[in-house]
């Protein structure tokens, strides 16, 4: 399981903030990292929508699901600001705006675009949380508050000239966002799933990036923060060892089984996660040292194959799917 979500947002802010003189302020050109970012943010927005809405009849806890991600100025230094906005479309105002519009979705059935900038939601001011000193204060607000909206009410969101009425549509609990680090990793925390962009670009195609946003998001779907906090493991120094590696190994392939149950279930070939997995357990070499809180990627691919067959057995036979550990996930002691 992954750590804590606020060290990745806070490698965000810093990544995003580092100068670069050589690049003017105003305007994004065609080799602006921030283009690089907001179309891996349109590729997970995209995914994330498509995954967490095709199985939602899965899902124990369901959200209203907008197909969006949310961008905001102060994530930016001053030095950068001009040039990130631009890269979206965004206007330059200190408001929030959206970094990412899913195709289909019920922001774009409204009208939205990506660098919408949004001045109000049902027609209350978006206003700085008490918490200003974190550049996703409104963020996360906007996320949590959306999220708990109910299913059949309409929501009002507005810039500067415009009110458009978005309908949700019920996914899985989950929100998405893509942490500006060339490192390839993920997170989930239960109401998250982040992906690094280094992951998003070592992806071949989307597919490929299905099967690692599946990964994080059947950890959300599974509650597996939730339970390893309820057995008392241990995040800090020791948790490659004993036990509590144990237990973050068993939620490790837990994911990794539900997730191609979730990429069958909204229409991604499964069988790309051992194609994804394989080229990622292996792209640093051999692995002398294996992480005690993770399976060999070997152990993964036979994960992956077991439950490829289940699949296969359920398509053959005219069966319903549906992914046994949703039921009953086994416990962790």
């Amino acid at each position: 399981m992954p750590p804590l979500v606020r060290p990745f947002l806070a490698l965000l802010a810093a990544a995003l903030t580092a100068p670069a003189a050589a690049v003017p302020a105003e305007t994004a050109s065609p080799a602006s990292p921030y283009r690089t970012l907001a179309a891996l943010e349109a590729r997970v927005a995209a995914i994330g929508f498509r995954l967490t809405t095709a199985n939602a009849g899965w899902c124990p806890e369901k959200q209203a699901q907008y197909g969006w991600i949310w961008g905001d100025p102060r994530l930016y230094g001053a030095d950068r600001r001009g040039e990130a906005l631009a890269a979206y479309g965004a206007a330059a105002f200190d408001l929030p705006f959206l970094a990412a519009v899913a195709p289909g979705s019920p922001a774009a059935e409204a009208g939205l675009r990506t660098g919408e900038t949004i001045t109000a939601v049902d027609d209350a001011a978006i206003l700085v949380p008490a918490d200003a000193d974190d550049p996703f204060a409104r963020i996360t607000a906007l996320e949590t508050r959306m999220a708990a909206t109910p299913l059949d009410a309409a929501t009002i969101v507005s810039n500067a000239a415009t009110r458009f009425a978005l309908h949700p549509v019920a996914g899985c609990a989950s929100d998405f966002r893509v942490e500006a680090r060339d490192t390839e990793s993920g997170a989930a925390d239960g109401r998250l799933v982040l992906i690094s962009a280094g992951l998003a670009a070592f992806a071949a195609d989307d597919d490929e990036l299905a099967a690692a946003v599946a990964h994080e998001l059947a950890h959300n779907i599974l509650r597996h923060r939730e339970r390893l906090d309820a057995a008392g493991v241990d995040r800090g120094l020791f948790q490659n060892f004993g036990r509590s590696a144990r237990l973050f190994r068993q939620t490790e392939v837990e994911a990794d089984r539900l997730s191609v149950w979730l990429m069958r279930g909204a229409g991604y070939d499964p069988k790309t996660a051992i194609r994804f997995w394989e080229r990622f357990g292996t792209r640093n070499g051999p692995v002398l040292i294996q992480p005690g809180t993770h399976p060999r990627w070997g152990d993964r691919v036979k994960s992956f194959e077991q439950e490829i067959a289940a699949i296969e057995a359920a398509d053959a036979a005219g069966r319903p799917l549906h992914p046994p550990l949703i039921d009953a996930p086994p416990p962790l002691e």
